[in-house]
């Protein structure tokens, strides 16, 4: 089995995702964006459509000596804006043209808005698809070229969207996690959270690598099977040597598989539920304790910090601040062993704090 997920794992489909140009990402990789009222963006157009219009008309203008109208010889400012109007509008000259003041204002004022917004009916829908594909396309070169020391979270169930929220609380900017699923309904509640959106399956390699997982800190495997958990760690940890994978399973038996495919830490997530259904039946505010330490947002929270140079030789026992345990060289030693009595540098600390 484990030779079946390396196979599978290791491979790439070339093109399929990562080696494809950002303009071919639009739709499989998506980047979240500031919502804003369709109003503004109405206006900005129109503001726009008007500085070109003065922009033309004053190039008219200042060549004016260049223009002869047919109903006198001279070319005024207004006939400068009425000649930028007519043609910016695609109007064209006919054998019919406006020659009063009254007759021109009329033009520039009526006739082309109406103009304006017969072209904005007729190719508004096209051009806001080409634009927005345009912007989706440079956000997308600009995100694969700066993003680093990210969060790839896989699976955005109810053990991906949890994981994210209790991320978020913790202070973790939205822009910082990356979201992988293979359910459109998914990512689409994931990138209106904010988030980043990579569609595909995360077994393959060259979807995890579309997520930036090879400069990811952390990945998060939270799938709903336990073999498709062990596929994508075993396939994020051939991709990145220095990123913290944690994996949750169903079962634990197959804790030593995701152990062996390379995961940090793995959660067994129906052991754990039951031990607090155990619990609840006899101390019920102890579970509402910890489902307190795991919420950020409010009361109190497991953190983690290093020891500050005057803790150094110190018991953590004497320290102001709750201490569940001591952090040293990646192995986690417990408050009450005789290893902990006396910290050293470069030891963290796992303690209690009031959350924000």
């Amino acid at each position: 089995m484990n030779s079946r997920f390396a196979q599978l794992g290791g491979r790439t489909r070339l093109g399929a995702g990562a080696d494809r140009p950002d303009f071919a990402l639009v739709g499989l990789l998506r980047i979240p964006e500031a919502q804003s009222s369709p109003w503004i963006s109405l206006w900005r157009r129109v503001l726009f459509a008007v500085g070109l219009l003065c922009l033309a008309a004053m190039v008219v203008y200042l060549g004016r000596d260049g223009y002869r109208d047919s109903a006198d010889d001279s070319v005024t400012l207004l006939d400068a804006f009425y000649y930028a109007t007519v043609s910016l509008s695609t109007t064209g000259y006919g054998d019919i043209a406006p020659v009063t003041p009254s007759a021109r204002l009329v033009n520039i004022f009526v006739i082309t808005p109406l103009r304006v917004l017969f072209l904005i009916v007729l190719v508004g829908t096209t051009l806001a698809v080409l634009t927005e594909r345009s912007r989706q396309a440079l956000k997308i070169q600009r995100w694969r070229r700066t993003v680093r020391n990210h969060t790839v979270v896989v699976g955005y169930g109810t053990k991906g969207r949890t994981a994210i929220d209790a991320m978020l609380g913790d202070g973790v900017q939205p822009a910082d996690i990356v979201v992988v699923d293979t359910d459109a309904v998914s990512l689409e509640a994931a990138s209106t959270a904010g988030l980043v959106t990579v569609h595909g399956s995360a077994t393959q390699s060259d979807v995890l690598r579309l997520a930036g997982v090879q400069n990811a800190s952390s990945v998060i495997v939270a799938a709903n099977r336990d073999d498709t958990a062990v596929l994508v760690t075993l396939t994020a940890r051939e991709l990145t040597k220095k990123a913290k994978i944690v994996a949750s399973i169903r079962e634990s038996e197959n804790t030593h598989l995701l152990r062996q495919s390379g995961a940090d830490s793995v959660v067994v997530s129906s052991e754990t539920t039951g031990r607090l259904l155990g619990i609840a039946t006899t101390t019920p505010s102890v579970v509402e304790m910890m489902e307190d330490l795991l919420t950020p947002e409010h009361g109190f929270a497991v953190a983690e910090r290093e020891v500050e140079p005057g803790e150094v030789g110190g018991s953590p026992r004497h320290l102001s601040d709750i201490v569940l345990g001591v952090v040293r060289g990646g192995q986690l030693i417990r408050v009450g062993e005789s290893e902990a009595d006396a910290l050293e540098s470069g030891d963290k600390l796992l303690y209690i704090r009031r959350a924000r």
